[in-house]
């Protein structure tokens, strides 16, 4: 039986994903930067810098909404916000990449699915088979995709940040840099500290205990605090949800976080597909129209096949599809069939890329385990 934590979910702030760079961006090369493990990006300074959020405006505003809406005492919040720092990495790290910067997804795809991940991937498998068993059989999602997402996230709970994400919450919700959608950041990142601070007050914890990545993303699936608090489990049984350090409640958790967000058990995820050249004013070869429809599967393999799209396997046909372009810099795109289960994933993290990793991942990994099993049975 599993054990949910309390679920509150926070009014009027729409929770966009698990995951760290689906939180927070929404492009391929964001996604990218917004992965790269902790060497790539120098070493940044988690310490910060003392500045007294409490002589904030915007700050006390929200002190009283947690007063009043929470029953939080104001001087405990007060003293915690006193001894919150300012992260002016995080500042800079939270910033959209330049833009230009061709997409290239096979530069993205190899930074992923590479032999160590792989390894320690199947290593990660075989140590927690019987939570991947469970929650394969609970909630649909087949373990190797778990890994998958557990891989590119954090390299199986290696690169899971160590920020003190109260300082980082209340920097980014209150000195979010100068960007065009700084307004709705902000306001997140405040939905982000609400939830932090509920979620530490259920479980009973110090809310300074909590670390994780530059936007305040915790443990082996990088869950924001509003994830945590929708979707984590207690999947280990010892009574409270920790995904810095069980690696089975992130088993777990993944799995109900893909399967409340439309994970089909049984089904595929996406088919190799082709295009046509198109051709002015011709409905056969309509198919640059379908591209950037969403992150949903919208149509028939009869409607994309009929605008000129192919794919050498003939999906079902009571599916329904969208369909997914990998831009490669100067070389070929790549073109598929996404079916819901994709489109799943993507509400993990808002790319394509991301998306197509895990599932390239997560079929590496699977491959090398059966290879393995495989020469140990002939031997």
């Amino acid at each position: 039986m599993i054990k949910f934590q309390k679920l509150v979910v926070f009014l009027g702030i729409p929770l966009i994903s698990a995951g760290l760079a689906g939180s927070v961006h929404a492009t391929e090369q964001n996604a990218a930067k917004s992965a790269a493990p902790a060497s790539v990006k120098n070493s940044p300074d988690t310490t910060g810098e003392y500045v007294d959020f409490g002589d904030w405006r915007d700050v006390n505003a929200f002190i009283d909404m947690m007063v009043t809406q929470h029953g939080f005492s104001r001087q405990e919040l007060e003293s915690t916000l006193k001894n919150t720092r300012y992260i002016a990495s995080a500042v800079q790290l939270i910033k959209p990449a330049p833009a230009g910067q061709a997409k290239n997804w096979q530069a993205y795809r190899a930074r992923f699915v590479e032999p160590t991940r792989i390894s320690a991937g199947v290593a990660f498998w075989n140590s927690h088979a019987q939570a991947l068993a469970r929650e394969e059989k609970e909630f649909g999602v087949p373990a190797e995709i778990v890994i998958g997402i557990l891989g590119v996230e954090t390299l199986f709970g290696r690169q899971t940040g160590n920020f003190r994400v109260m300082d980082v919450l209340t920097t980014l919700a209150f000195a979010y840099p100068d960007t065009p959608t700084r307004v709705a950041r902000m306001e997140y990142f405040r939905g982000e500290l609400e939830n932090a601070l509920l979620f530490a007050r259920e479980s009973d914890i110090d809310s300074f205990t909590l670390r994780g990545s530059y936007a305040g993303a915790i443990g082996y699936p990088q869950f924001m605090p509003g994830s945590i608090r929708k979707y984590a489990v207690d999947y280990d049984g010892d009574g409270k949800i920790d995904l810095r350090n069980s690696a089975d409640d992130a088993i777990g958790s993944v799995g109900n976080f893909l399967m409340q967000h439309g994970w089909h058990r049984g089904e595929p995820t996406v088919f190799a597909a082709s295009v046509t050249t198109p051709v002015d004013n011709s409905t056969s070869n309509n198919w640059p129209s379908y591209i950037g429809q969403g992150l949903e599967a919208k149509f028939t393999f009869d409607e994309l096949q009929a605008a000129g799209v192919q794919s050498a396997v003939t999906p079902p046909v009571d599916m329904k599809y969208g369909l997914v372009d990998l831009q490669n810099g100067t070389e070929p795109t790549e073109y598929w069939l996404g079916a819901p289960n994709f489109f799943a994933i993507t509400q993990y993290n808002r790319s394509y890329f991301y998306a197509m990793s895990v599932i390239d991942l997560s079929k590496a990994v699977r491959s090398a385990r059966d290879a393995e099993e495989h020469k140990l049975s002939a031997n």
